[in-house]
């Protein structure tokens, strides 16, 4: 049912915990796809050898390039977005299959219920410190924990692990790369995907996951997502989230403009920011040479492997 894509950029200890906890916790099909960034830390020679299908980069190319590039892979209906700081709890995929046998062929954005060692001021998150690594990680007490928690379903949220059917990711054509590498690319996402009709933006309350939390994205250099946000959408991604995602959760949304519409502030920033070369000053600061770091003969990708399940 599942296809599960986990990017990964040298961080084997955390990659491997993620596996396994799939490998463990998960009660229905499903199949492992990593993207390997660079691979240096033995990443790549642990997927070789766990026959796990993947596709890789000679560098980091961000999580935008390389979520599309194991999305390929894809096979099942259903597609999972796993970072790779992630453990899952058992129960978390047979609570997503029982969401989508009631959404029917709806366009629906599925999330799990996130738990966290630190309190960072979300409260959409539950705050359980059992660890910051594999080194500290207290999985017991976590498991338990999760078990007690009696999370609801939250309409108009749009948090991660994403879920989304393998059909509605193509008719957006995935995560748009001129966010790389990566910082507001969910959110360009989830406009992406109000465009097409998509009104079902959900945690799965029962689904719960453990995520250490920031692993790589606190080693690049970030873009400033936010803006370059407006500049393609012309509207402040906090109004997107609070006038249009948010209201998804109250009566009425049907209501809703198919089309955003933009406030006066948004448009008077967006105006201020078009001196600005975005988002072609962020992606040269990032990488200047991301073509170099591409690997385009696909007989050097492992991904004729057996799915693992």
């Amino acid at each position: 049912m599942f296809s599960i894509l986990i990017p990964t950029w040298n961080n084997l200890p955390y990659l491997k915990l993620c596996v396994e906890s799939i490998r463990r916790h998960t009660s229905i099909e499903h199949e492992i796809l990593v993207h390997v960034n660079e691979g240096t830390d033995g990443t790549l020679d642990w997927v070789r050898e766990q026959g796990i299908r993947h596709t890789w980069s000679r560098g980091n190319v961000g999580v935008c390039l390389a979520l599309n590039d194991v999305a390929r892979l894809a096979t099942h209906d259903w597609i999972v977005f796993l970072n790779d700081d992630m453990s899952c709890t058992p129960g978390w995929d047979r609570a997503f299959a029982d969401a989508i046998a009631k959404i029917g062929d709806a366009p629906a954005y599925l999330s799990a219920q996130l738990i966290e060692p630190t309190d960072t001021g979300n409260d959409q998150i539950v705050v359980g410190a059992y660890g910051t690594g594999p080194e500290n990680f207290d999985e017991p007490g976590m498991l338990r924990f999760a078990a007690g928690l009696t999370t609801q379903d939250r309409q108009g949220v749009a948090l991660q692990p994403m879920v989304v059917s393998r059909r509605l990711w193509h008719l957006v054509g995935g995560y748009s790369i001129e966010f790389g590498p990566g910082m507001s690319s969910d959110d360009d996402f989830t406009m992406k995907l109000w465009l097409v009709g998509c009104r079902d933006f959900r945690v799965v309350g029962a689904s719960r996951i453990y995520h250490f939390g920031m692993r790589s994205t606190g080693r690049v250099r970030r873009n400033k997502g936010g803006r370059e946000f407006l500049m393609k959408w012309g509207m402040l991604q906090r109004e997107f989230t609070h006038e249009y995602l948010r209201q998804t959760a109250k009566p009425g949304a049907h209501a809703l403009p198919n089309v955003p519409r933009a406030s006066f502030k948004s448009r008077l920033k967006r105006w201020l920011y078009s001196r600005k070369r975005y988002p072609f000053e962020d992606l040269e600061g990032w990488e200047a040479n991301l073509p170099g770091l591409l690997i385009h003969d696909s007989s050097r990708e492992s991904h004729h492997d057996a799915p693992q399940r």
